[in-house]
């Protein structure tokens, strides 16, 4: 099975990192940064615009890659490696009637730092890279739902 790209973004809004949950009808408490598989004939900045848009309803301005994470499900033989952009607003809030359309996406919400540490989430490194600024690589971790 060939390695899937994805994109994703880094988005700290009034001191708050943007996260979404990606597990329709609530089947995992796991949030993990807005964002997506990259399509072919695209660019990734275009692909995360448009993955972003989908499941926020935010329209970003797509900044320099400030993290790579990799992970992988042994038993499916799926491998995947999500690229993270830093991201600015640029149009839009978050609304309680945004709906993402594909159906995946079913809680957007900020964080504060210290909210981070209360809930689940992946990758592990994400609020470090988010509020210090630097660059991280999260080498390859088994999934988790």
């Amino acid at each position: 099975m060939p390695i899937r790209l994805a994109t994703r973004a880094v988005i700290v809004h009034e001191d708050r990192l943007l996260l979404v949950n990606a597990y329709p009808g609530g089947q995992s408490d796991l949030w993990c940064a807005p964002g997506g598989g990259a399509e072919p004939g695209a660019s990734l900045p275009d692909n995360l615009t448009r993955e972003v848009h989908e499941e926020t309803g935010l329209r970003i301005k797509v900044g320099p890659p400030c993290l790579i994470n990799e992970f992988h499900d042994p038993e499916r033989g799926f491998h995947q490696v999500d690229l993270f952009f830093r991201g600015k607003i640029i149009e839009g809030t978050l609304t309680e009637g945004w709906a993402d359309p594909e159906n995946v996406v079913t809680q957007r919400r900020f964080f504060t730092r210290r909210e981070l540490a209360d809930i689940r989430l992946k990758p592990d490194s994400l609020p470090d890279v988010a509020f210090n600024r630097g660059f991280g690589y999260d080498p390859l971790e088994e999934i988790v739902g």
